[in-house]
């Protein structure tokens, strides 16, 4: 028996259940042809190479099974009808793998391994999330002190404007007041000093 590998990439937006469903189309094919099905390993979302249908990133998934050839056009079939997958490649890893036992046993420690490497990425992708967040909220804080200590000197700066700006209204408010206290104004000076004159 040989040992096949079949990288796919997945859309980035697609979800997890229709991964999950792409998978399983993929597992009945390998039963089917009576394949042995090793692992399925989710590399996670990576940066392409080159845009693929307008697409920057993918969801990488490497396939590896047992078989001796037979299966191979079934699965790349599967997956060239799948519209969610952006690019796909079968590689024959071992010509002759002949204990097929240790082969899966080794397989089953490669998959535990690979759950607890996702464990722990799934992890710290939350740990980054929750980061991301508070900085987020400590920004949204100090912008909204900002707006109010803006908001509280433009009310201080105003009031002082209006304070500067009383004095001198006073001012011109009283001269028409000492002007109306005089007798009658500048027409009763010039009788006082006629009557002195004479």
């Amino acid at each position: 028996m040989r040992e096949y590998e079949t990288l796919f990439i997945v859309q980035p937006e697609i979800s997890e259940e229709g991964t999950a469903g792409l998978i399983s189309k993929l597992d009945e094919s390998l039963a089917a042809r009576g394949a042995l099905r090793l692992l399925c390993e989710d590399m996670g979302k990576r940066k392409l190479a080159y845009e693929i249908d307008k697409f920057h990133k993918g969801h990488y998934h490497v396939l590896r099974y047992l078989d001796t050839g037979a299966v191979v056009a079934d699965v790349e079939r599967i997956l060239r009808l799948e519209e969610s997958v952006l690019r796909f490649l079968t590689v024959v890893v071992d010509e002759d793998v002949v204990d097929v036992e240790t082969r899966q046993a080794r397989a089953k420690d490669e998959e535990a391994e690979q759950r607890k490497r996702a464990e722990e990425r799934a992890a710290r992708e939350a740990e980054e999330a929750a980061a991301r967040a508070e900085a987020e909220r400590l920004k949204e804080e100090q912008l909204a002190s900002e707006a109010a200590a803006a908001a509280e000197a433009a009310k201080h700066s105003e009031a002082a404007q209006a304070d500067a700006a009383a004095p001198e209204g006073e001012a011109e408010a009283a001269a028409p007041q000492a002007d109306a206290a005089a007798p009658d104004g500048p027409e009763a000076a010039r009788e006082a000093t006629k009557e002195e004159e004479a």
